[in-house]
Order: structure tokens, then C-alpha cells, then sequence
């Protein structure tokens, strides 16, 4: 059963679970595919169900991904990404005291198909992409710290790596050297995106409540009291 925040005949955006791929998963089902059975039922729609993907999170990653129901609403929107039209915040659970006055980082960043992993690199490297996001922390507890990521660039492992860079791995994060403990996938979420409607160029936000595994640090009352994170990123710009 996938979990919707907002649908109309243009979008579709779900808030993702842990551990299901948002796609391309060989032998596996993923995100898109629970997707267009959900489109097909509810709308008694045979054979084929048209999905753009415009947005995807890692496979333990939770939260929102925005999906197109036309080719024309894939096209505008996946423009907006590629042109840095669109606001991303997330949410994540890390190890360490971070400071509550934004960190801005700037890094390049290639893969390692080998590991399935990423690299910090120079700038110069063969395959160097640049990744940029800014981060503070909203509540600390003991050594774990919640903290709010403006995402600017859209790299692979972006966030796991940059974090871990400085000191702050993603609870449940083993790959990036994070503590194991975390109940299911890995304590990061996409808490909010904001995009032009593709037809009512109105500014849609959809805002995708935490799982039940972030609630040993954040209880229903505080994610209410600490809304979206999406105003405070904008006024940290």
C-alpha cells in the first residue's frame, strides 16, 4: 500500500519507506512500481501505467518522492531540478553535537562502482561532480543530533557522505561509518519538497511525516512544533 500526500491528474508524490528502491530494483519490488499498481486499481486503468520519475531517494531512505502522471508534467518538473527551482529539505539523525547556526558545505564527489559507494575528491578528478547543501541543528540528544539539510545539489549519497565528511555520520549509516543502531534503513528522511505545479504553476509543499523508528528521539508533539523545517531553510539563504 503506498502512503500519498498529494495527487492530481499531473502528480503524484508518496511518502517512501525504508528499504524499498524508488526504482530499477532487479528482482525486487520498488517504489515505482507499488506506485503505478495504485494508479491502475484506483483508476481501472489496463495494462501500462505512465510514471515520470522526477525525484528518488536511496533505497533506506524515507520520505518524499514526487512522481509525474504525464510526460508533459515530467518534462517541466524535471527541469526545475535540473535548474535548482526546487526546494529539499530533509531531516536526519546524526552522530555528535552539530552547531544550530547553518554549516555550509562545498565538495566534489565521484563513485566507486566497485563498493557502490562515493568519494570525496578534488575538483579535478576524473568523474568530479560538485554537491552542495547547507545544515544546523534543530534538537540535540546526548551525542545524536537532528539536524535540518538544505539540499542544493542532488549527488548520489550526497548527504551520507558530507556528513560523515565532518564528523556527523546518519544513524543506521553503516556504509558511511554510522552506529548500527536504528531500527529499519537508516535515520534519514525527506521531509519536505516544494515545486511549481507543471499546469497551475502554483507552489505546491508537500511535507511527509517521520516513520515510527525516529520515535525513540522525536515525539509526535515535537515533529508538530518543529513543522516542515521548510520556512527556516528559506530564511538561512
Amino acid at each position: 500500500m503506498v502512503d500519498v500526500l498529494y495527487e492530481d491528474n499531473h502528480l503524484l508524490v508518496v511518502n517512501k519507506p525504508a528499504g524499498l528502491p524508488t526504482m530499477g530494483a532487479v528482482g525486487r519490488s520498488c517504489l515505482i512500481d507499488v506506485a503505478k499498481a495504485y494508479i491502475g486499481e484506483k483508476y481501472n486503468k489496463p495494462g501500462n501505467v505512465f510514471l515520470g520519475t522526477v525525484s528518488r531517494l536511496d533505497a533506506p531512505v524515507t520520505g518524499v518522492v514526487l512522481f509525474a502522471r504525464t510526460s508533459k508534467a515530467t518534462a517541466r518538473i524535471s527541469k526545475q531540478f535540473r535548474d535548482r527551482q526546487v526546494d529539499k529539505t530533509y531531516w536526519a539523525l546524526v552522530q555528535g553535537e552539530v552547531s544550530e547556526e547553518p554549516v555550509a558545505c562545498i565538495d566534489w564527489l565521484r563513485k566507486d562502482e566497485r563498493h557502490r559507494r562515493m568519494h570525496i575528491c578534488a575538483s579535478d578528478a576524473e568523474g568530479a561532480l560538485e554537491a552542495r547543501l547547507s545544515f544546523r541543528a534543530l534538537r540535540r540528544f546526548d551525542d545524536v543530533s537532528l539536524v535540518e539539510i538544505k539540499l542544493e545539489t542532488g549527488r548520489k549519497h550526497q548527504i551520507r557522505v558530507q556528513l560523515a565528511r565532518r564528523g556527523h555520520p546518519v544513524i543506521g549509516d553503516r556504509k558511511y561509518g554510522g552506529p548500527p543502531d536504528f531500527p529499519a534503513g537508516i535515520a534519514l528522511h525527506a521531509r519536505c519538497l516544494k515545486v511549481e505545479h507543471p499546469t497551475l504553476k502554483q507552489q505546491i509543499e508537500t511535507v511527509a511525516p517521520l516513520p515510527n523508528t525516529w520515535r525513540q528521539w522525536i515525539s509526535h508533539d515535537l515533529e508538530t512544533q518543529l513543522g516542515s523545517g521548510l520556512p527556516n531553510s528559506q530564511a538561512d539563504e
